[in-house]
């Protein structure tokens, strides 16, 4: 798909996913940004009136928290910061509730964590939830569960998050509201010779490099995340476009398929929904690192994953776990469910698939990982 003619798709988004960015929604002093605040709403409130569903993830609540509580520099902490987010979300949804509803829109709110999506049972009753509400004209409003989450079930970020609602919903298209209008070659703020690119075609390890580090005091992550997220997208066949949240009308502009912001076109083929939990369901339990072979096999003719392919086993981990598939250049290539144990994959690593019998002494599957069990990232 080409970026004019994914732009083209974009005019016929029913589904959308936004998120928006801490900088976006607070001042520098980690208030609430009213105006702005307003001005989404009302952006927001338009999409519905033209017949959209709209799911928006919204960042600020520790922001808002912080801004109540008066504090001076973020919370370094986890408990000083599910304490700041405590406070901050009502004020948060207070301030949603009452200017969504001078449109005549309800709103919900629900806050996740990753275990609501590693968890095949709550991810489906998540989605079915979610489903119900957009049927009946609810718009929800989704954070992470910042008060309740500990560090091993955080999603970690609002922008991954918002990729993980995008494919938990099948949006049509997600998009990252920031304090920058997309993705520069530089720095936009130290280097004047910055330019913004307009599509990425894949996401490579130079795309990643030019992300830097997280450049607002108030959020996590910055630009690093939000490629992160996109990855995750696409990889979900969902186009992903950042743009600026402090210029209004970006969201109508994206929607028309004119040239706003970063385009990052989408893998070619939507992933099952099934597949896509694999992406970010269960924890992952080990690596499996395959040759140049096998990764190609694996990318470009949707093959599965035979033990001859197989350079080295990372972690110990028993059939059925979730496993990432890690390239010859170190890169995370793909995930998906192991048909055999850390231990029985080091002794069959690089046989063919004819002496797995021999070499264990039975034979439940011929491949690792079968492609049904498999998505691909990149």
């Amino acid at each position: 798909m080409t970026a004019a003619e994914c732009r083209r798709t974009l005019r016929n988004s029913k589904r959308l996913v936004v998120k928006v960015g801490t900088s976006t929604l607070t001042h520098p002093s980690g208030k609430l940004n009213l105006e702005r605040l307003e001005r989404v709403v009302r952006e927001l409130a338009d999409q519905v009136n033209a017949g959209r569903q709209v799911i928006l993830v919204t960042s600020g609540a520790v922001g808002a928290g912080m801004g109540r509580l008066g504090l001076k520099e973020k919370p370094r902490t986890l408990p000083e910061k599910q304490a700041a987010a405590a406070v901050g979300q009502g004020i948060l949804m207070h301030m949603y509730e009452k200017l969504f509803a001078e449109y005549g829109i309800i709103v919900a709110q629900i806050l996740l964590t990753r275990d609501d999506l590693a968890d095949r049972r709550r991810y489906l009753n998540a989605r079915h939830t979610l489903g119900t509400l957009l049927r009946l004209g609810v718009l929800p409003i989704i954070n992470e569960n910042d008060t309740v989450a500990v560090e091993e079930i955080r999603v970690g970020d609002n922008d991954t998050l918002s990729a993980l609602v995008a494919g938990l919903v099948d949006a049509d298209v997600l998009i990252l509201l920031t304090d920058s209008e997309g993705l520069y070659t530089s720095n936009p703020q130290t280097c004047p010779e910055a330019k913004l690119i307009h599509v990425v075609e894949e996401i490579t390890p130079e795309i990643e490099s030019l992300a830097g580090g997280s450049s607002s005091t108030w959020s996590t992550g910055g630009m690093v995340t939000k490629i992160q997220a996109a990855r995750l997208a696409t990889s979900f066949g969902i186009p992903v476009v950042i743009a600026s949240g402090f210029l209004p009308g970006q969201v109508a502009a994206i929607l028309r398929g004119e040239e706003v912001g970063t385009l990052f076109l989408p893998r070619e083929h939507r992933a099952q929904a099934r597949k896509r939990w694999l992406a970010y369901g269960p924890s992952v339990q080990g690596k499996i690192i395959v040759d140049a072979g096998a990764a190609r096999a694996l990318i470009h003719s949707g093959k599965s994953l035979l033990p001859s392919g197989i350079v080295s086993v990372e972690g110990e981990f028993d059939q059925g776990s979730l496993v990432s598939i890690i390239g010859p250049g170190g890169q995370e290539i793909a995930r998906g469910m192991a048909n055999y144990s850390a231990e029985e994959i080091r002794r069959i690593q690089g046989k063919k698939t004819s002496e797995i019998l021999a070499v264990l002494g039975y034979k439940d599957y011929d491949e690792v990982v079968h492609r049904d069990n498999l998505i691909i990232l990149v």
